[in-house]
């Protein structure tokens, strides 16, 4: 009799054991690990961001078959060649708004709704806009069932942001266009911030402010997202 048959049943419970969600992982202690041994030591400091991310349940956003790696310090897979950002990028991008809590902040690219999630743990009001039909309407069951009530959702393409809401006082966009889209330029409040990478394969990350005297624009680190689709690929 074969030494390896009694194997096979075994490895068969402990992957349904795992499938069906009964190994018990303790996600808020995961959480505070990739708080205290990524994300500070990277340099995040904003004292809400920091509490922002803690906060968030980012294995609630993700495929239930991944959700033992949500809290790796890396992008992953969500469905229709998408994926939910790295966390270091998440807390990097929204430390870059300086959100003091009363703004209302626009972001483009919804995705699983782990941005938008950890914005609004800090604004006020926070408009997102996906131009995925299926990923749209998951993020948004999804972060209604979480509790969020300060999160408005639209489908649809983002590149002209959502003009009936504007002007915004923060603007983020985690899809890559080649560009720097001039609607969403031209919806930035006065003392507002925009953070979104541009460029093709690779990108930067540019930083858009807007004074009394006009607009400035200053390139931060190199990243590398989805491509922005939609208008943005005709301009």
């Amino acid at each position: 009799m074969s030494t390896q048959r009694p194997f096979k049943p075994v490895l068969f419970v402990i992957a349904c054991l795992w499938s069906a969600g009964w190994c018990e992982i303790d996600y808020a202690s995961k959480r505070r690990e990739l708080v205290n041994d990524k994300l500070r030591k990277a340099g995040i400091k904003d004292p809400q961001v920091i509490a922002a991310m803690l906060k968030v349940p980012r294995h609630e956003l993700v495929p239930k078959n991944l959700r033992q790696h949500a809290y790796l310090d890396r992008p992953l897979p969500i469905g229709e060649d998408q994926t939910i950002s790295q966390p270091y990028i998440v807390a990097y991008m929204t430390e870059q708004l300086k959100l003091k809590g009363d703004e209302r902040v626009l972001e483009i690219g919804t995705g699983s709704g782990y941005q938008a999630a950890v914005l609004a743990e800090i604004a006020k009001e926070v408009y997102t806009i996906e131009i995925v039909k299926k990923l749209g309407e998951r993020a948004k069951r999804d972060l209604t069932r979480l509790g969020y009530k300060n999160i408005h959702f639209f489908i649809g393409d983002g590149y002209r942001g959502w003009p009936k809401k504007a002007p915004f006082d923060a603007i983020i966009i985690t899809a890559a266009p080649n560009h720097i889209p001039q609607p969403l330029v031209d919806q930035l409040a006065v003392g507002g911030r925009m953070i979104l990478p541009v460029g093709d394969r690779w990108q930067e990350l540019i930083l858009v402010t807007r004074d009394k005297d006009g607009v400035k624009k200053e390139k931060l680190i190199g990243v590398r997202f989805v491509p922005m689709t939609g208008e943005a690929e005709k301009k």
